[in-house]
């Protein structure tokens, strides 16, 4: 690992160089809830939501992927069964939209229902409306599952919509600057590549390892 590249130690780390860019004392003012995009966010997501005396959760979500392509991200499908389409590879790779449809609803059934039914005892993220939501990743690259984040929550007619990663693709910031109020980040990158290349220490996170985190004071 070239170690020019890395900017944070570990999730830890970046949470606490995160909550520095926040306005945290403006935001106390007001009810947040922290919700987490990813297993990895929700490691910063908690550290945030306590240094902001806030609710968290997590927006569980998957990916689908190209057929015969398991590394080509076309589309996320949310826990709210919300789809966002990367309409531009759709199109180019000329992928019929009811494949797209067809493996969101397999997905959900398989994958995302038994999340839920081990986290929150089946019960979805809702219950959102006339809230101040801050959704929170550990990075940010292509965006597609970001955007389906903030689409889903959206949707929910919440108060306000920010969202806060360590780091992020350059190409990403104008979307999502685009539908939320605020966008807080330390650093952007032209030339983005994946995540554990920009920290020392980037372990998975498991659905065990969640529901701990979760427990954890």
């Amino acid at each position: 690992m070239n170690v020019d590249k890395i900017f944070f130690k570990n999730r830890t780390d970046a949470a606490r160089k995160l909550i520095e860019v926040l306005p945290i004392d403006s935001m106390r003012l007001e009810e947040w809830i922290v919700i987490a995009a990813s297993n990895g966010g929700y490691e910063i997501a908690k550290i945030i939501a306590k240094e902001l005396d806030a609710k968290l959760d997590i927006m569980f979500n998957e990916k689908i992927y190209a057929p015969n392509n398991e590394e080509c991200e076309i589309a996320v499908v949310t826990e709210l069964e919300e789809v966002l389409i990367h309409e531009e590879l759709v199109k180019s790779f000329d992928i019929d939209l009811n494949y797209i449809y067809f493996k969101s609803k397999i997905i959900y059934e398989e994958v995302l229902k038994p999340k839920i039914a081990s986290f929150r005892s089946g019960v979805k993220l809702d219950n959102l409306e006339e809230k101040n939501v801050l959704i929170v990743d550990e990075d940010i690259n292509i965006g597609l599952v970001m955007m389906a984040c903030i689409k889903t929550i959206i949707n929910q007619k919440v108060k306000s919509i920010s969202v806060a990663t360590p780091i992020l693709s350059t190409a990403s910031i104008p979307a999502i600057d685009s539908i939320t109020d605020d966008l807080y980040y330390i650093k952007s990158l032209d030339h983005f590549v994946e995540a554990n290349h920009y920290y020392e220490e980037l372990k998975d996170i498991s659905m065990e390892d969640l529901e701990r985190i979760k427990k954890e004071g």
